[in-house]
């Protein structure tokens, strides 16, 4: 039996990640750690056989127990998904998401270099890459860093620490950059979820400014597919984009989504804009494609699939009916 170790595995890519890791993987115990930011995270794993799978209740800002479990458990693979990811919060309270993504990565990197897993892989985002313009090409892995937002700024932080830790102490890395994720378990403060919230709720859906911003949307299920093949078949040392080959403006998207849900354009609200708002993701995933995995999904099934699960599991949306 082989063990790894799933920081922010009730988060949501994180949840979906070890979804699949306990359906495709009856030889492997699953730790989860994660400080759980909301309450109904809790019931993500329900499910799932307690022989299998390991639940560790604590922050990668506590050494304490990030020690703990490292004496205890030698783990063959680390998969770091731990992060505060609310670009909003992060603009209200840089200090914490600085705290949490860069000094609890440093932890958890610390607890690797002691005890040395076969590999550790760190969870990015296309959004350490910056803004581009609507004639500007993909970014590729070696495109330079333009963080615009607090959260953005920590992620490349941490990126930038696990790529020091493997190239000054020879720890086996690999870094995964996702585009825009969705689906099933993801809180409703981002976009598409909180679409289906306002609807559900009777609120008006708030779009930033003319909601002219273009993001690229990759269904959860895949993105956490393209990283566990990162897992088997990725090189120490490299970064991969995982895009999802699907750009939309976020007033195009927000409107597909009202038309789904039997209602029309008038539930739009537009609200100023969020300060330093990227104009446009975009990654190239050719790097990806030539190690043997590129993404495929349907974007329409797949967003009706999301659709589907919030309206069948409405605690999620009243949970969070605020926001």
């Amino acid at each position: 039996m082989q063990n790894i170790l799933v920081t922010g595995g009730s988060g949501f890519i994180g949840t979906n990640f070890i979804k699949l890791l306990y359906n495709k993987y009856p030889s492997l115990n699953i730790y989860n750690f994660d400080e759980l930011d909301f309450d109904i995270s809790t019931q993500n794993h329900s499910e799932l056989n307690q022989d299998r799978y390991k639940f560790v209740h604590a922050s990668l800002l506590n050494k304490d127990a990030l020690a703990h479990l490292f004496f205890n458990v030698n783990f063959d693979y680390v998969v770091n998904f731990a992060a505060k990811s609310h670009v909003d919060n992060s603009i209200k309270t840089p200090e914490i998401f600085t705290t949490n993504n860069i000094i609890g990565t440093q932890n958890l990197l610390e607890q690797c270099l002691k005890k040395q897993p076969k590999l550790y892989i760190q969870i990015s985002t296309d959004e350490v890459y910056g803004s581009l313009s609507e004639s500007d090409p993909s970014t590729t892995e070696e495109s330079n860093f333009q963080p615009n937002n607090p959260y953005s700024a920590s992620k490349a932080g941490a990126d930038c620490l696990v790529r020091s830790y493997y190239k000054t102490f020879g720890l086996p890395v690999i870094i995964t950059r996702s585009s825009n994720n969705f689906g099933p378990y993801q809180y409703p403060e981002k976009l598409i979820p909180v679409i289906i919230s306002k609807i559900k709720n009777g609120h008006k859906v708030p779009i930033y400014g003319k909601g002219q911003n273009i993001r690229d949307w990759v269904f959860v299920e895949d993105n956490c597919a393209a990283i566990d093949f990162i897992r088997n078949n990725g090189k120490v040392g490299e970064v991969y984009n995982i895009p999802g080959h699907k750009e939309i403006r976020n007033i195009d998207l927000a409107k597909k989504i009202i038309r789904l849900l039997g209602k029309d354009e008038s539930e739009i609200e537009f609200v100023a804009d969020r300060p330093g708002h990227d104009i446009r993701y975009s990654m190239d995933g050719t790097k990806l494609e030539k190690l043997g995995f590129k993404v495929n999904g349907d974007f329409e099934t797949n967003l009706n699939k999301t659709i589907d699960w919030y309206l069948k599991n409405e605690k999620w949306l009243k949970v969070f009916s605020n926001v």
